[in-house]
Formats: structure tokens, sequence, C-alpha cells
């Protein structure tokens, strides 16, 4: 894995949990289509409205391909319908990353 994915979600505090079941079905989701999920993460101290994705690739080429088998997903834009209409995702953010060497998941 060369490249990730750190999406940060802006969301709806009184909404979480609808995050978190949106969240949840990409676990299914994301593999499917090709991309390595690393995890979702939710607040749970300090700031109420801030939540994470992770997902790797090996080259932002294949993060490219993923995004348009992701589109192509029946499920894929089912949960991403359910976003837009439930509205409990304020704002997102796309960064992409490489991990320092001897840094991510050391054993």
């Amino acid at each position: 894995m060369r490249v990730t994915c750190f999406i940060r979600y802006q969301i709806d505090p009184f909404q979480r949990e609808a995050f978190a079941a949106y969240a949840a079905q990409w676990g299914r989701i994301i593999p499917r289509c090709g991309g390595r999920l690393l995890g979702y993460f939710l607040p749970h101290e300090g700031t109420n409205d801030i939540a994470w994705g992770l997902i790797g690739f090996d080259s932002l080429a294949d993060y490219e391909a993923y995004r348009a088998r992701l589109r192509a997903d029946p499920e894929g834009r089912d949960n991403f319908a359910l976003a837009q209409r439930q509205k409990f995702i304020l704002r997102e953010e796309r960064t992409f990353c490489e991990a320092v060497p001897g840094t991510f998941a050391p054993s």
C-alpha cells in the first residue's frame, strides 16, 4: 500500500449513529470495489463532529479505478444516496498521504 486516502468528515453530532451505520456499510463495499479499508473512526471525546475514514491503494491510478467501480456499484450508490437524504455529513475533505517507512502498523 503506497497511498492512503484520508477522508475527514464533519458530521452532524446528533446523527452520529446514522454516520456509524453509513460507515459500516462501506466495510463490505470498499473491499469489493478494490480499496483496502483501514477503518472508519467516530469522535469519542473532545470535538464531537469530526470523523475519519482511511482507505489504502497501491497508486493514485488504482484509486481512480476504485472510484469508477464505486460509482457503478448499486450498494455504493445507495449508501451515497442515504447520506444525501439524511444529511448527516456536513462536509468532506480528502487528502492523499504516504506512510513513513517503519511507522505504519509496525509489528
